[in-house]
């Protein structure tokens, strides 16, 4: 482990940063859909099971509530009292104040609380041309139908948003979904006796029926209809006033100043709401975004992926054909308390068909039975060096100093290879631009469903991105279980970099803006442990990630480099930091907001979508594993996937940017083996058995 990565351990604040921001996201989408009846929904008035009582049923009405019981109240003759249910709205609302200026009359809008705050303007110039403002609802929830708690925000929020945008409280209340007084039957009774025991003026609207000369409170709607039936009655010869409710019924205005605090909370609570209606908009658009770019990276990596395998298959008209490379070849195996699969990576090495091999182990300070191991395998091609713990890049380059080889082989020490892997995976050197190769990785210890889902990201993600970054030039990464490098290469760049965490990735990077090209060999086939267990995997991947944004920053100038560099950066840089960082990021509240549609929106159109993609994925997955000649068997843990170790990855990218971000340096977290990279379990045979019995294991893996 080297100084510069054990200076801090990785910062813990950001979690709380991700649960506030996920209690924020989950709060607003409550809210936003609070406003829009998908939570706690209170859409439809309920039949009425018994009239109002007779007191009330009088004809008239408006409705005062007391210790006597309840009174009622109507418009003297000739004065009519114009009312508007809902809005404001922004083009009809306009218009109606237009039309009560013209007529010289004033009117009471019963506004509903989410509609002001949304337009606070409209509800200013309602009160600054005199008119009169009541409540009707923050929503137009049926209060006879809404839980308790609904009722009192609905109410509530009404009165908050009021004093945020006008300063005032208002003490008039219509309940959605009435007319006449004798459509407070039911439910709707009591919701308005709790209503008036909070001090509202319960106002309904005469029968048509009525003579507008007898007096009369009218209630129309911001819309064409109610436009032209408020201009028809304002047009009645018998009307002597057209006044609010209020001043007919010859009381003072309704409205009161609201206390400081409450105008503060009003203002705070229109942000809200502001806030909320974007971000529903906005993960809208996100899920699409997403959705969108989810199937154009399957589509795009089963696209190069079929390039690829044409290429290989055939030869390029005018291109030279190649001679079999057969040079000497060092294999570099750097291993830190590496006890229990050394020594199956070192026979899987003795076992290669490509006999021309030098392998230096580079013991690198470990502490059990490693450097013992390799020391009692007795064959002159291995080679032990060993040294104090400097870190793989450190040990890397202890290795390259005792290389005797130009083409130099980077193999873990937890990586089991097959018989063939090297002569393939060497092949491509023969080309004089091509300056290092990545290998075919494969889990090994792929029995538990872990195992399977890391199988499946190998097989899907890997392995076709590897595919992807060939055909477009761009390999970003040659994996440190398997890959060849030309010696000359590794050393015109400096060796293997200390500088970030994902020394494999760094380096692949560096070749590229030196001038060489990088290619991926299917056929040359590493079987490697994988973590078995959550932790171990999060660990793994918190380094794997965090490195990987170290190396992009570190090589970031390639976007503006020319030729293979420029080449790399804009294609292979831009490709990472959009799908492997940028869209990774917004994933959790993308499921949140996905996970909110199951709940209360359409759950049928959620699950559809949901079923297409895994559809679309599960093809995409069948067929990689078809090109890597694995069985189909694995994909039934695909769709367990998708709800566990997909999240946990997203996890993982926000967690290394976070600590990217705060400037932390991370610790090298090391894995614990077990020794069960080697998918045959041939570990103990000597090399010369081990091939025998390969052939005959391989049946039962594939």
């Amino acid at each position: 482990m080297t100084p510069r990565h054990a200076l801090r351990r990785p910062p813990r604040g950001h979690w709380v940063l991700l649960i506030l921001i996920l209690t924020v996201v989950v709060v607003t989408l409550l809210f936003e859909g609070w406003t829009t009846h998908e939570v706690d929904a209170a859409r439809t008035k309920r039949p009425c099971a018994e009239p109002i009582p007779r007191s009330a049923d009088t004809g008239r009405p408006v409705l005062r509530f007391g210790d006597a019981g309840v009174e009622t109240a109507a418009m003297p003759p000739g004065t009519a009292a114009l009312t508007f249910n809902g809005g404001p709205d922004p083009v009809w609302t306009p218009r109606l104040l237009d039309l009560l200026t013209a007529h010289k009359a004033h009117a009471t809008f019963f506004v509903y609380g989410k509609q002001a705050a949304q337009y606070p303007d409209l509800v200013r110039r309602i009160r600054a041309e005199g008119h009169e403002i009541g409540s009707y609802t923050y929503t137009g929830g049926d209060l006879g139908a809404a839980s308790p708690p609904r009722a009192r925000m609905e109410l509530g929020f009404t009165q908050t948003v009021l004093a945020g945008v006008t300063g005032e409280h208002s003490r008039l209340l219509r309940l959605p979904h009435t007319t006449t007084a004798d459509t407070l039957c039911g439910a709707e009774w009591p919701a308005a006796c709790r209503a008036a025991g909070q001090g509202y003026l319960i106002v309904a609207a005469d029968r048509m029926d009525r003579k507008a000369a007898e007096g009369v409170i009218r209630q129309y709607s911001h819309t064409d209809l109610g436009f032209r039936e408020a201009r028809s009655l304002l047009r009645n010869p018998r009307v002597a006033r057209f006044t609010t409710v209020s001043d007919g019924l010859g009381q003072p205005e309704s409205t009161s100043r609201a206390p400081l605090a409450e105008r503060l909370k009003g203002m705070g609570l229109m942000h809200v709401q502001d806030l909320g209606r974007a971000f529903s908009r906005g993960m809208a658009w996100a899920l699409v975004v997403a959705g969108a770019l989810g199937l154009l990276r399957l589509a795009m990596l089963v696209w190069f992926a079929r390039i690829h395998v044409r290429r290989r298959g055939r030869l390029r008209p005018g291109s030279p054909r190649l001679r079999p490379v057969t040079a000497p070849v060092t294999v570099l195996v750097p291993a830190h308390n590496e006890e229990a699969g050394i020594i199956a990576t070192v026979h899987s090495l003795l076992a290669s068909t490509y006999t021309c091999l030098e392998i230096v182990v580079i013991d690198d300070g470990s502490t059990d039975g490693t450097a013992a191991a390799v020391a009692a395998v007795d064959d002159p091609r291995v080679t032990l060096v060993r040294q104090s713990n400097t870190g793989k890049p450190g040990a890397l380059n202890t290795g390259l100093a005792y290389a005797s080889h130009d083409i130099v082989v980077m193999v873990d020490a937890d990586t089991v290879l097959e018989p063939d892997a090297i002569h393939h995976l060497v092949q491509p050197l023969a080309h004089p631009a091509i300056g290092a190769v990545s290998g075919n990785t494969k889990v090994g210890n792929r029995r538990h469903l872990l195992g399977k889902w890391q199988h499946l990201e190998y097989v899907l993600g890997f392995n076709l991105d590897r595919r992807m970054f060939e055909v477009l030039e761009c390999m970003p990464t040659v994996p440190g279980a398997i890959g060849a490098f030309r010696r000359d290469a590794l050393l015109g760049i400096g060796g293997v970099s200390d500088e970030t965490l994902a020394e494999d990735t760094d380096l692949t990077m560096a070749l590229w803006r030196a001038g060489w090209r990088v290619v991926y060999e299917e056929s040359a086939v590493a079987w490697t442990e994988v973590p078995h267990t959550m932790r171990q995997l999060w660990r793994q991947r918190y380094r794997w990630c965090y490195g990987t944004l170290q190396s992009m920053w570190k090589h970031r100038r390639a976007v503006t480099e020319l030729g293979t560099a420029g080449r790399f950066g804009r294609r292979g840089l831009s490709y990472l930091g959009l799908f492997q960082v940028a869209l990774p990021l917004f994933a959790p509240v993308v499921d949140v907001f996905a996970l909110y549609g199951v709940c209360f929106r359409d759950p049928s159109e959620a699950i559809v979508v949901w079923l297409a993609f895994l559809v679309v994925q599960m093809g995409t997955a069948g067929y990689a594993l078809r090109l890597d000649g694995e069985k189909l068997r694995a994909l039934w843990s695909l769709p367990l996937q998708l709800f566990v170790y997909r999240q946990m990855l997203y996890l993982v990218v926000l967690h290394s940017v976070m600590t990217a971000l705060l400037g932390s340096r991370l610790k090298w977290h090391r894995m614990d083996r077990t020794g069960s990279a080697d998918p045959y379990r041939l570990d103990d045979l000597p090399p010369a058995e081990r091939v025998l019995a390969l052939d005959n294991a391989k049946g039962e893996l594939r």
